[in-house]
This record gives C-alpha cells, structure tokens and sequence, in this order.
C-alpha cells in the first residue's frame, strides 16, 4: 500500500495556495492520507478561525469514500453516514469542497478547501493535486 508523503502533501498545498490566491479565496486547504490522519495543512492570513477544521472534515470524508465530498452530500442523512460522522468525532463532513488523491489508481489520501464557495474550495485542491502528478479520479 502506497502513502502520500509530506512533501507531496506540500506540494498539493503551494499550488492549492497559488489557486488560492489567484481567485481571492481566503480559507484553509487540508491534506490527509487515506485514512483521513492529517498530514498537512495552510490557513491563509484572515481565513475565518473555522475554515482549518472545516477543510479537513471535508477532507476526511472524501478519503473515507474514495469520493467527491460532494458526491456524498446526498447520503449524509443515512445512518451508517451519520455512524461513520459520529464515530469520526464530527470530522467527517460530507460537502462539497474536498477531492479524493490517487496514484496509479491507488487511493492515498484526500485534499480539502475552507473559505471560498464550494467550488472554489474543489477547484483549490484540484489545482494542488494534479500540480504534485496525482489525480483526482482512479
């Protein structure tokens, strides 16, 4: 089994904070492995207090599901969704804003945004993640 190392973690963060930057986004990104363990993480000079907790919520949702944190909004209501964010603690949080990372098809960890619109939050990550050679998608 595979793992995202700290400086793929670092590097997902400087092109998700060039993105950042580049859009207006204030906020946090946050870098777990494929487990949802924090690796990394940035908040941005007067990004709101909440966002560093938000974006890895979003984060370890979409690492737990190999998934779009957004693909699971739909899903959240259901009870093995709520036992699964009960039992994270409430760090699990299924809404738009984080993308799974993969390496050769492999699962390895999940990026996730806080700050900007749910979009903007995505588009951070996805700009980090096929900036460090990664993807997305499997």
């Amino acid at each position: 089994m595979s793992s995202l190392t700290l400086t793929e973690a670092e590097a997902i963060l400087s092109a998700a904070k060039a993105k950042a930057t580049e859009n207006g986004f204030i906020g946090s990104v946050s870098v777990v492995d494929a487990r949802g363990d924090l690796i990394a993480m940035f908040r941005l000079d007067g990004g709101p207090w909440r966002t560093p907790s938000i974006s890895r919520g979003k984060a370890v949702a979409s690492a737990c599901f190999g998934a779009a944190s957004g693909a699971l909004e739909e899903r959240s209501q259901l009870p093995v969704m709520r036992g699964l964010m009960a039992i994270e603690g409430g760090h699990m949080i299924p809404g738009k804003g984080a993308l799974p990372i993969f390496r050769n098809g492999e699962l390895i960890g999940a990026a996730g945004g806080s700050g900007g619109t749910a979009e903007q939050d995505e588009d951070c990550c996805r700009a980090g993640i096929e900036s460090a050679g990664l993807s997305a998608t499997r």
